[in-house]
C-alpha cells in the first residue's frame, strides 16, 4: 500500500489485514522523537483493534517479521524504516540488502503480510543531498516491495487504485 501523507493508506492496509481472518500482528517502525510524533503514534495505537498484537521495532524489522505467529502481519511503514536505517548509518547497499531480507521473510512466513509505504517521488527534486538520497533509496525499496508482492495499491484521498 503506497500513497502520500494522510492518503488513507494505513486505514486501507488495516482493513486488508483484518480481512485475512483473526490474528493480526502490527509491526510499527515509528520512533517518537518529538511531541507531534508521540501524538501520531498514540492515534495509530488507539485506532487499532483491541485484539491485535503490536510490536514496535524501528530497525530489526526482518527479524521481527520472522517472529510473527499470527496469520496476518501489517508493517507500517517501510518509509520510516528506511529513514531509521539511514539515520543509524546504514549504506544504501545495506538498506537494500535489509529490504531484500524483509521481503524474503514475508515470503517465507506464509500467511498475509501487508506493507505500508509512502510515495515520495511525485514532488519536486529535494534541495539537499540527504533528502535526495532518501527519496531515491525509498523509491528503490518500494519498487522491490511491489515486484515481490501479489498486490500493489496506490491510495489517493482515501481511494485505493489497484496497480497489480
Amino acid at each position: 500500500m503506497t500513497g502520500g501523507a494522510r492518503s488513507g493508506k494505513s486505514t486501507f492496509a488495516e482493513r486488508r489485514a483484518a480481512q485475512s481472518g483473526p490474528g493480526v500482528t502490527y509491526l510499527a517502525t515509528a520512533q517518537a522523537f518529538d511531541d507531534e510524533m508521540t501524538d501520531r503514534i498514540a492515534r495509530h495505537r488507539a485506532d487499532r483493534p483491541a485484539g491485535w498484537v503490536t510490536h514496535e521495532e524501528p530497525l530489526a524489522v526482518p527479524a521481527a517479521l520472522r517472529a510473527v505467529t499470527t496469520p496476518a502481519a501489517l508493517l507500517d511503514c517501510l518509509s520510516l524504516w528506511v529513514s531509521n536505517l539511514m539515520l543509524a548509518g546504514h549504506t544504501d547497499e545495506a538498506v537494500l540488502d535489509a529490504a531484500d531480507d524483509l521481503l524474503r521473510a514475508a515470503r517465507e512466513r506464509g500467511g498475509v503480510t501487508v506493507l505500508v509505504t509512502n510515495e515520495v517521488g511525485f514532488g519536486i527534486v529535494p534541495d539537499n543531498a540527504l533528502a535526495r538520497r532518501y527519496r531515491d533509496l525509498l523509491g528503490w525499496v518500494n519498487q522491490r516491495a511491489a515486484a515481490a508482492s501479489d498486490e500493489a495499491h496506490l491510495i489517493v484521498s482515501g481511494l485505493p487504485l489497484r496497480l497489480k
